[in-house]
């Protein structure tokens, strides 16, 4: 029986979160890029502003697979 359920239920809220997280950025880079004028600008949305975004927007799930390896850790160390 795990100690730790606590932590794997936050981790997997911080999982859907990210998920919805990186479906947003990726939804505004698009309207963001729909909206820029000019070829440039454009191209400079797609390849700067979209990467950037979505790498801001998987923080949650990072933030996921800490929680859910220290709670793995617990586990193992509490077992013996």
């Amino acid at each position: 029986m795990t100690q730790y359920g606590t932590l794997r239920v936050w981790a997997a809220l911080l999982t859907f979160i990210g998920v919805l997280a990186m479906l947003a950025a990726v939804a505004g880079t698009i309207v963001w890029a729909i909206e820029v004028d000019g070829f440039w600008r454009t191209l400079g949305v797609i390849l700067i502003g979209g990467p950037v975004s979505v790498f801001l927007a998987t923080f949650p799930i990072a933030l996921s697979q800490a929680l859910r390896a220290i709670a793995d850790v617990g586990d193992t160390v509490s077992a013996r």
